[in-house]
């Protein structure tokens, strides 16, 4: 069968298809004529690294990005270098996938704490940390803002702004910054700093903005063109600023978890042309 042209650049992330082992989304990518995998940690881990690498480069895949490190607001001592440590094992697992970038979810505020400015010194001071560990291993650290509702439990950089702010303390090849649309669609700065990002943009994701939120607000992504979300004009954003890595769709949805996984991909082949590809 000859490769969609249009699908050149298309990724699935592990995500959106959760019911699928690795092996079985490699299968469906390879299926679907998807050439890229954004893989997680903990499906991996239950094959091994090795495993993993090795489905992935038989099926002739790319690995857009590993999720996730980061997670290193923590307080306390013991959980400062626990933090530390997985993180180092996450930068040794991208290495050995050929990831394309590992992406950092901070982490919010530790358990009792309102202090938001020291949680953010501690994601820099961290970072200063694990960046030299992965310029060593040749992987690329990807910051990732999170909406401001994550702020709290998930993420103490909310704007792609104040990723940035971390991200060009480092040169661009070592920290770069990851671009979701649930995250960032709704910040007016959005496009300046799009633009400002420039080299900085190490992953780009995509999915939609539900409204009403679910109760667990963790699983308001849609599919594309089932929210708000004017997916044409973030993308030539990101391609005006130099991005031409893979565009990842990655859905948390309980709707589309409970969907054949099989169906989920035809679907999000169909969007992704109809609502991301189309101006």
């Amino acid at each position: 069968m000859t490769p969609d042209a249009r699908l050149a650049r298309l990724s699935l992330n592990q995500r959106t298809t959760q019911r699928w082992s690795v092996a079985e989304a490699v299968d469906g990518c390879v299926r679907a004529g998807i050439p890229a995998i954004g893989l997680w940690r903990e499906p991996v881990a239950e094959i091994g690294v090795p495993a993993a690498a090795r489905l992935v480069a038989n099926a002739g895949l790319r690995v857009s990005s590993l999720c996730r490190g980061g997670f290193l607001t923590a307080a306390d001592d013991a959980g400062r270098v626990e933090a530390l440590a997985d993180n180092r094992r996450a930068i040794d697992e991208a290495a050995a996938l050929d990831a394309a970038c590992l992406v950092l979810v901070v982490g919010g505020l530790p358990p009792g704490s309102r202090d938001l400015a020291g949680a953010r010194q501690r994601v820099a001071d961290a970072l200063a940390e694990l960046a030299p560990y992965a310029r060593e291993r040749g992987v690329r650290l990807a910051l990732e803002p999170l909406h401001p509702m994550y702020c709290a439990d998930r993420a103490v950089l909310s704007t792609l702004g104040q990723a940035l702010d971390l991200a060009e303390t480092f040169p661009a090849e070592q920290v770069g910054v990851v671009v979701d649309t649930f995250h960032v669609w709704w910040d007016p700065d959005v496009w300046r700093q799009i633009a400002r990002a420039g080299a900085r943009i190490a992953s780009f994701q995509v999915c939609d903005f539900l409204t009403p939120l679910p109760a667990d607000v963790l699983l308001g992504r849609g599919m594309m063109g089932d929210g708000h979300i004017d997916f044409p004009p973030l993308r030539h954003a990101v391609e005006a600023a130099g991005y031409t890595g893979d565009i990842e769709v990655e859905i948390f949805n309980a709707e589309v978890w409970a969907t054949d996984p099989d169906r989920v991909l035809a679907t999000m082949i169909a969007r992704y042309v109809e609502r991301v590809l189309t101006d």
